[in-house]
């Protein structure tokens, strides 16, 4: 087997492992509830200029904001990022 797919298979099986309750080697990121206007604030961001700059739609950053709705998937982990280094991330999607 190739380096790639004992790779693939041992983080498969840890990830059954986990599902089914069992000890594992398995690492679980769990990220606390945003509060997405006090991140899009700290930015100095309108809700425009904070939608158009991260690829999420005015609507949706509405709904989160009002806490209708919560971050999911990719957008919380981006949230999360900004969150922590807004500089950083605003640089990396300049160039």
């Amino acid at each position: 087997m190739t380096n790639a797919f004992s790779s693939i298979k041992q983080g498969l099986t840890e990830a059954v492992e986990f599902s089914k309750g069992k000890s594992s080697k398995a690492v679980v990121h769990e990220f606390s509830p945003l509060d997405v206007k006090k991140i899009r604030t700290k930015v100095g961001m309108s809700q425009n200029e904070f939608a158009s700059a991260f690829g999420i739609s005015v609507s949706t950053l509405r709904h989160w904001e009002r806490g209708d709705r919560t971050p999911q998937g990719p957008a919380l982990v981006l949230l999360n990022v900004v969150a922590k280094e807004p500089e950083l991330v605003l640089r990396a999607l300049a160039s």
